[in-house]
């Protein structure tokens, strides 16, 4: 946000109230994962679930993640937002990097909401990219997101739109749902607003029930970044009483207790978001710069060394530990309990130059049988798979996808099964860094 404008009357929002009804039990029983029922978000098991969390940078310090997760998890929240970059502006985030960061945060029990940061005021900032571009690497890593509803939330780019060209917001985000939907994606979508998340337009506020019904999944959520724009609970409580009344979905996706534009009241925010059961996500975990290292919640990535505003966040009134509640998938998530995941993978490279062969174990360290499998992994360098045996396997890239043959179809609880592939180089021969069985993070064998 730049500046604010003066308050522009908004028109109610119109929206049928046979489009609002909750879904028939049958249609709760068919979602995947989390859905919209009358303005609520659920879980998987039809329970209310309200967002407490916070962001985390994770494309720029994604050495710190690991920690973070179990530290905001340790702080009592239920979620978190994760950072990623498309590659546009910042340095990709793949398919494995985001396949091991929703691992985390299921091994944390914390909803993964995750959000494409390169459309960052798209309009106004030079580099960033629209709403489009955004799609288009949500459907690249579409593999890893795929079984995880239950336990992930996409938000499709943040702050789509900064103070120029936000009137195309409406239209852009139903083409992006839209998108997202002919894909095949049945997740939660999380919509940001435009004047760099802050919508004193009102262009969100009042074309919000459009975009909803214009979703065929009516599973989309909006979320409002209140920072200097909202700098009384007059501002705070108007806005948010304006989706709740019309029974659609809103969220705090960002908010601080300072910024450049304006003084935020947090306070006014917090309060509200727990009157009205809106969730909120607080701006942000640790590495903030350009003059905005106040929103800190944490010194130095130290969970030990909470901030002001992080002590405010977490401790205070209306805060994360007062009311944040769990939510209920994570009592029977197999990948929940254990530091190193349900699976470790053993790779032994045999490098002959410009061709290796590769012999693969994968042990089954859960406390079932896995039946029906998939390993995820990217070949560093410039290797090519060529052929494989005990398994099939395809390659994207550098992405490989490995699936079971009928007579490797089960892995005992404890057990392995073992597969192996030779391939080509143009390059130095390595070893994977991350497997995932499942859509799950396995641990070195």
């Amino acid at each position: 946000m730049r500046r604010r404008l003066a308050t522009v009357a908004g028109a109610l929002l119109a929206m049928a109230v046979s489009l609002m009804a909750a879904p028939t039990v049958a249609q709760a029983q068919a979602e995947p994962g989390f859905y919209v029922s009358d303005g609520r978000l659920l879980d998987a098991n039809g329970q209310d679930f309200v967002l407490r969390g916070v962001n985390h940078a994770h494309t720029w310090y994604p050495t710190r993640t690991s920690q973070a997760l179990k530290d905001i998890k340790a702080l009592g929240a239920n979620s978190v937002r994760v950072v990623l970059a498309t590659g546009d502006r910042w340095t990709r985030n793949d398919a494995s990097d985001v396949a091991a960061v929703i691992s985390g945060c299921r091994r944390s029990r914390l909803i993964c909401v995750l959000e494409a940061h390169d459309t960052t005021g798209y309009g106004e900032q030079a580099g960033a990219v629209s709403l489009s571009r955004a799609v288009d690497y949500w459907l690249s890593i579409q593999d890893v997101l795929k079984g995880q509803e239950k336990y992930v939330i996409l938000n499709l780019g943040n702050e789509p739109h900064g103070n120029s060209g936000y009137s195309a917001w409406t239209s852009d985000t139903q083409t992006a749902i839209a998108r997202m939907r002919a894909a095949g994606f049945g997740h939660t979508l999380m919509v940001d607003a435009p004047n760099w998340g802050q919508d004193w337009s009102f262009t969100m506020r009042d074309n919000a029930g459009k975009v909803f019904t214009a979703d065929p999944e009516r599973n989309t959520v909006f979320s409002i970044h209140m920072y200097g724009v909202f700098d009384t609970a007059t501002e705070v409580n108007d806005y948010l009483n304006r989706f709740t009344s019309q029974h659609l979905p809103i969220v705090v996706g960002e908010f601080g207790d300072a910024h450049s534009d304006g003084n935020p009241d947090e306070d006014a925010v917090m309060a509200a978001a727990r009157r009205l059961g809106v969730g909120y996500l607080g701006w942000s975990w640790s590495g903030n710069g350009g003059g905005v290292e106040y929103l800190d919640l944490t010194a130095d990535f130290d969970a030990s060394r909470l901030t002001a505003w992080g002590r405010r966040l977490f401790e205070g009134a209306d805060g994360i530990k007062q009311t944040a509640r769990e939510a209920s998938v994570f009592a029977t998530d197999p990948a929940d309990g254990s530091a190193d995941g349900s699976c470790a993978v053993g790779y032994r490279l045999g490098d002959w130059g410009n061709w290796f062969n590769a012999d693969v174990t994968v042990r089954n360290t859960g406390t079932t049988a896995v039946k029906g499998w998939r390993l995820d992994f990217a070949l560093p360098g410039q290797q090519r798979v060529n052929s494989v045996w005990n398994a099939k396997a395809t390659q994207d890239g550098s992405q490989v996808r490995v699936v079971n043959e009928s007579w490797t179809e089960t892995i005992p609880a404890g057990g392995t099964v073992t597969f192996g592939f030779n391939g080509s180089s143009t390059g130095t021969n390595g070893v994977p860094a991350v497997f995932t069985l499942n859509g799950v993070a396995c641990a070195g064998s």
